[in-house]
């Protein structure tokens, strides 16, 4: 069969790929601290045709090799909030989920503060009876209910502090809803490149991006991270995605007409 229809069907799907990666950027444009991906391309096997003068190279077309992730700040907008929280400069927010341990790292600094309740076991003194002259005075065990604050993301993860640990608001500052700037941790990777992307924005390292540390950046209250998806840029390679889309398609077609041709001339 002709080489052209695998040719033709790999780009179809490679585009439709494409096409997926800059339509999720585009979708987040007014995603804060969103990071948009940039599709990048290869080239497929390919192996020599023998021609009249020199040998002519033919494969299957190209695949999508990656859809790396542009690290580039963005600029920031004011809130005017005091649980939101921007980088300036290079580094993550650290997200920590307690059901699982995992931590993941966002540029989306809105955050909340999130309850947590248990219970501890304290010691309460007893009074010795009155009337008993030699009663001394005892202790009895009782289990109380508590209460301590966190900040957190709102789906149940809490935002890790400089130390590496959860931040607990006291009660005064969990009604008045205000955390400190410089309580907020901020850490960053040597290599970021490969990191995968999860859910609600967040990041996690693979192998290759080594171990953690601090962040250069440095943490403003009251703003937030815009996007850094350009949606101009973004609209201009749905446009290219979708034409050349077209044109592999139109390739299946040509190629079935002169299949069909030389089949008539049996």
């Amino acid at each position: 069969m002709n080489l052209s229809f695998y040719t033709a069907t790999t780009g179809a799907i490679q585009q439709q790929d494409r096409l997926d990666v800059h339509a999720n950027n585009i979708a987040n444009v007014n995603t804060f601290g969103f990071r948009a991906k940039q599709p990048s391309f290869s080239q497929l096997m390919t192996g020599p045709v023998v021609g009249i003068e020199e040998d002519l190279a033919r494969g299957v077309g190209a695949r999508m090799e990656d859809a790396a992730t542009d690290f580039r700040q963005s600029g920031l907008t004011g809130t005017e909030r005091s649980l939101d929280y921007a980088i300036n400069g290079e580094g993550f927010f650290a997200l920590l989920d307690p059901r699982t341990g995992e931590i993941s790292y966002t540029r989306d600094g809105s955050f909340t503060l999130s309850e947590m309740t248990g219970t501890e076991t304290v010691e309460v003194p007893v009074e010795p009876d009155p009337d008993d002259p030699f009663a001394e005075e005892t202790t009895r065990t009782e289990v109380r209910e508590t209460s301590k604050w966190y900040l957190s993301d709102g789906m149940g993860r809490f935002v890790l502090g400089t130390d590496g640990r959860r931040i607990e608001v006291s009660g005064e500052d969990a009604e008045s809803a205000t955390v400190p700037a410089q309580s907020v941790g901020v850490f960053d990777f040597i290599n970021r490149d490969g990191m995968l992307s999860l859910g609600d924005n967040r990041l996690i390292p693979v192998e290759k991006n080594g171990g953690v540390g601090i962040g250069s950046g440095e943490v403003v209250q009251g703003y937030l991270e815009l996007s850094n998806a350009d949606l101009a840029n973004e609209l201009a390679k749905v446009i290219e995605s979708q034409r050349s889309f077209q044109y592999m398609l139109r390739m299946i077609t040509t190629s079935d007409e002169i299949e069909t041709t030389v089949n008539n001339l049996r």
